[in-house]
């Protein structure tokens, strides 16, 4: 027997038997040996075939599923095989194609081509889209269609329900509360039953204050029992010298006798309180006349705009929404366009501080009777706190209508308007000047031009006839538009002003308002009231 190794290691092994006729032996146990050789062989080269095959598939099954259900609603494909083979061997072609198509129908898509409001059987969600995509397998263009009407007819309605929300928050703010109703009503019943509701005041050794210019004089005109003691005790309460303070409250007819009652029955140790009725001054027939005339012009500004407000389909309301102050209660008061006739409603005064009845006094104001106004006739804050780039309040643009020539050629459009609300007036100054015919002149000119100089409101006109006699004080005697949804003016701004203003509709005795806001108001509302806990007010 003979045993043949080779050097390279032990791949074959020959046994051969020298025996006669042994080879056949031999040549047996060879073969086996290869056969066994080639198994190992096959066994090493499968087992990585089927690794890779195992990782491949998959992701090559899961790509083909999404072709296909790409190629099916593809329409730039005779079929969905030829769709297939072209994604599998050009993938950047085929992934921006779609989106290529998806493009360039919607451009080509004009908004004219749908009809507004969509069409009768238009989708309402987007998951019916889907869905009659899926099962009508429509081409690109008829998706993109679909789609755009589908958007437009969402993007209108939303149009339309922010008008209508801002409309009804406007409409809010007209109407009475049913606790201040309650309060007014349950004060005549005592003006009417209790003799000291009835009692006269201020009394009479304090009488002569009331023409005293040595005193800081203080005018309210106002119909709102609730807002005018608010002004008043926010007002004594930040007093350095209350004493000095004489309060000089102007009100309607109808709510005289609760006006009466209230500051009889809650009368201050300090300051004094005088509650005059219109009814009650003797004025001239020139003046009567004015005043009718003036409130007859205000009411056909207002109606004039609130009827083009109830015909007019904004599509950016956000720039239209000086047309609401149409909807404002303030736009047709007697007591708020009563302002231009101070003069006349304090004959003996010489200077006076104003304030609206939905101000709230932070700080003490005794300083502003010593301004020196260098002969103009109101003081009132004109630049902004915020920079020289921004307006305390709005600009001339936003008020008057500088598409009318008789409104371009006198004013500049940027300019900042002045503030109402709180001001200083220099009566002697006043009677001194035009101002009030230049009002009324300018009231009769809106009139012939189809009321079309301006926008609905008090400031306008106001505007027109102080011009050249504003003389702008510090920016933080007054912050405004605390009665809209957003102002610019937060935390410290507001703790410095002396005076906050809630212009705007949400006005603090309001529910519209800001809680948070509401809240610099209200601390001065006399809960402990008997009248105020039966009428449930602010609560």
């Amino acid at each position: 027997m003979k045993s043949y190794i080779s050097t390279t290691g032990i791949k074959r092994v020959t046994v051969s038997n020298s025996i006669e006729g042994g080879g056949n032996k031999g040549a047996k146990v060879a073969e086996p040996s290869a056969a066994a050789a080639r198994g190992r062989l096959s066994s090493r080269t499968l087992l990585p075939v089927v690794l890779v095959l195992g990782i491949v598939l998959p992701f090559l099954f899961v790509r083909i599923a999404f072709l296909v259900l790409e190629s099916a609603s593809s329409s730039s494909c005779s079929s969905p095989i030829e769709c297939k083979g072209w994604r599998l061997f050009s993938r950047g072609y085929i992934s921006q194609k779609p989106r290529e198509e998806l493009t360039r129908a919607l451009m080509e898509l004009k908004d004219g081509n749908i009809v507004e409001g969509g069409t009768e059987d238009a989708l309402v969600t987007f998951n019916e889209l889907v869905k009659e995509m899926t099962f009508k397998q429509q081409d690109i263009k008829d998706f993109a269609f679909k789609t755009k009407t589908m958007l437009l007819d969402m993007e209108q309605k939303v149009q339309s329900a922010k008008k209508r929300e801002l409309i009804y928050w406007y409409l809010a703010s007209r109407g009475v509360p049913k606790s201040l109703h309650c309060l007014c009503l349950k004060l005549a019943e005592e003006y009417a039953v209790n003799a000291m509701a009835r009692s006269r005041f201020p009394p009479p050794e304090h009488v002569s204050l009331l023409s005293d210019t040595s005193f800081h004089h203080i005018v309210l005109l106002t119909d709102n029992v609730l807002a005018a003691s608010v002004v008043i005790s926010s007002t004594v309460e930040k007093a350095a010298n209350p004493e000095k303070l004489v309060f000089h409250i102007v009100t309607d007819k109808k709510t005289y006798s609760s006006m009466h009652a209230w500051f009889a029955i809650n009368s201050l140790k300090l300051a004094v309180v005088e509650v005059k009725g219109l009814h009650q001054y003797d004025w001239s027939q020139e003046v009567n006349v004015g005043v009718k005339q003036m409130l007859e012009i205000h009411h056909l500004i207002c109606s004039h705009h609130y009827n083009n407000l109830k015909e007019e389909n904004f599509e950016y309301w956000e720039e239209h929404q000086n047309f609401f102050e149409a909807l404002s209660p303030s736009c047709v008061s007697l007591m708020n366009h009563l302002r231009i006739y101070i003069p006349e409603l304090f004959p003996d005064l010489n200077k006076i501080v104003f304030l609206d009845d939905d101000v709230v006094v932070q700080h003490d104001i005794s300083s502003l009777w010593r301004l020196d106004l260098n002969g103009k006739v109101v003081g009132a804050v004109v630049d902004s706190w915020c920079g020289d780039n921004c307006c305390p309040g709005r600009k001339y643009k936003d008020y008057l209508n500088f598409s009318h020539p008789t409104i371009s050629s006198n004013l500049d459009q940027d300019r900042c308007a002045w503030l109402s609300g709180m001001n200083v007036f220099d009566l002697e100054a006043w009677r001194r000047t035009n101002i009030t015919s230049s009002y009324h002149k300018w009231l009769k000119l809106s009139l012939n031009s189809g009321f079309t100089l301006w926008q609905p409101g008090v400031l306008p006109p106001s505007l027109l006839a102080f011009e050249g006699y504003v003389h702008p004080i510090d920016p933080l005697w007054q912050v405004a538009g605390l009665g809209y949804r957003s102002s610019s003016a937060q935390g410290q701004i507001l703790e410095a002003a002396a005076v906050l203003h809630f212009t705007g509709p949400a006005k603090p005795w309001l529910e519209t308002g800001s809680p948070e806001v509401r809240s610099l108001w209200s601390r001065h509302v006399n809960f402990s009231n008997s009248f105020i806990r039966k009428c449930e007010v602010l609560r």
